[in-house]
């Protein structure tokens, strides 16, 4: 049974959807002002293994992820850069998806701009007026939290301490220091539409709301985000959708990755202290970067440094080391079925054993240290008994297991390694190659014809042609 830490009741909740199989999540995606940083990656990559795994349990995932694509941030990069708002949105969604496919993101169900749906926050302001909870003063329109008894229900923030200034943006046109902005007057220079307020555009937190409400109704069941979400963000969008659309609130399930830090401190633009995922994405093995980032549990803080990033490039090469070993040892037994030995049982049952326990550790509020622990022990069953197999379906089950529940975590091992770690898992692939060469030499020398031209047939299917000279076998990757 799946249970999740709900950020809402500071408590685990057993995971129920609200429409039967379906599961409609919501994740806040990038401001596309800036190449985003490593601690940014690591949001991306824990929400996109949470949508992998209740993929994995069964469920219908509708996954949304936005770019936000029109805010101050952006409109101040974009006057210093002399372009406009939608040429830097351009250039930064493009770099977001190159680093998405290089930490083997799945595509969202949808990846809707805000500049998409002004409409839909109109709407949804217009209706907050309405229901009381709303007022405008020259232009730019506030939500009243004043008139929403629920304000803090999810940062537990009381209204004692956000009177006295707790991240409370400094307005002299609002009515009370908490109110927040739902649409701001037109300036000059800067993008904007039209309005039953005048030309204008949304505040930030109008979005997230407007098109959740879009694309997945209200309440939908998950909306996730970094820590630092939950307020003022997170909590603007309750009261928000509860003002407008007349909910408790909008999400049955509020889940909050942990920060990145770099030496215990918060990995932050605004204070310099960051490095951003191209960077590291250019000098590390892409699936040890992804690896890295779901290593520790997605509630707690994770410390970045290069020493952690070398050990899970030798740890993932340590999985694609296993694969190999078992592929080399599928090869030599090709040939057919033959006595089941000691070691074919003890892998067998390692392998119900494994997915049990995977099962288990993610189920409790997606424990990806626990299920990678539970890799480990049995690739250690994989590497003690891999040569002492005998049946080729056990060596298929293995494989088949292990690369299945890898690719759970979002750990693509085919993918092509990059930067300064690429070399070390090239030179355990020609390393096996080579060895499974020594082997067809040796059948081709005593007149083994089946078990030579065996190796080079499986060799083929897996994409490495052989081709015999004079001087001997070479191959090459097709």
């Amino acid at each position: 049974m799946l249970k999740v830490y709900n950020t809402l009741s500071r408590s685990k909740e057993k995971f129920e959807p609200l429409e039967g199989n379906h599961v409609r999540m919501y994740v806040c995606g990038p401001t596309v002002y800036d190449y985003p940083h490593i601690g940014n990656a690591r949001s991306f990559a824990v929400f996109d293994t949470i949508r992998r795994y209740l993929e994995y349990s069964g469920y219908r995932v509708t996954y949304i992820t936005n770019f936000t694509d029109v805010d101050d941030k952006m409109i101040d990069r974009a006057n210093r850069e002399g372009i406009s708002v939608p040429e830097l949105a351009a250039k930064f969604i493009s770099e977001y998806r190159t680093i998405a496919n290089e930490l083997n993101l799945k595509p969202a169900t949808i990846n809707p701009r805000a500049t998409e749906h002004i409409d839909d926050m109109i709407e949804m302001t217009e209706l907050i007026i309405k229901n009381g909870l709303g007022y405008e003063v020259g232009g730019d329109v506030y939500f009243d939290v004043s008139e929403y008894e629920d304000y803090g229900i999810l940062s537990k923030i009381s209204p004692d301490e956000l009177s006295s200034g707790a991240r409370v943006e400094v307005d002299s046109k609002k009515q009370d220091p908490r109110d927040f902005v739902l649409w701001k007057a037109e300036k000059p220079g800067e993008p904007s539409w039209e309005s039953p307020w005048g030309k204008g555009r949304p505040g930030w937190h109008a979005e997230c709301s407007a098109m959740g409400k879009h694309f997945l109704g209200v309440p939908f069941d998950i909306h996730g985000g970094g820590q630092d979400l939950i307020f003022p963000h997170h909590e603007n969008e309750i009261a928000q959708s509860a003002g407008a659309y007349g909910v408790d609130t909008p999400v049955k399930y509020w889940l909050h990755n942990g920060f990145l830090t770099i030496d215990k401190d918060k990995m932050s633009k605004s204070e310099g202290n960051f490095f951003t995922a191209r960077e590291v994405l250019d000098n590390f093995d892409h699936q040890a970067v992804r690896y890295f980032l779901i290593s520790g549990h997605y509630r707690q803080p994770l410390d970045y440094n290069t020493d952690a990033l070398k050990q899970a490039t030798q740890t993932v090469d340590r999985i694609r080391n296993s694969v190999d070993t078992l592929r080399g040892r599928l090869v030599i037994l090709e040939r057919g079925q033959i006595e089941s030995s000691e070691s074919d049982i003890v892998v067998d049952t390692a392998i119900e054993k494994f997915r049990e326990g995977f099962e288990r550790e993610m189920d409790d509020d997606f424990n990806t240290p626990g299920a990678l622990a539970e890799l480990f022990t049995f690739i250690k069953v994989v590497n003690t008994h891999t040569e002492n197999i005998s049946r080729p379906a056990i060596i298929r089950k293995a494989l088949a297991t292990l690369t299945e529940i890898v690719g759970v975590l979002g750990i693509e091992l085919e993918k092509e390694s990059a930067g300064l770690e690429k070399s070390e898992s090239t030179e355990t692939l020609k390393g096996t190659i080579e060895l499974l060469l020594e082997i067809r030499e040796k059948a081709r020398e005593s007149k083994d014809w089946e078990t030579a031209d065996m190796i080079r047939d499986r060799l083929d299917e897996l994409g490495i042609t052989i081709t015999d000279t004079k001087d001997g076998p070479t191959w090459k990757i097709k």
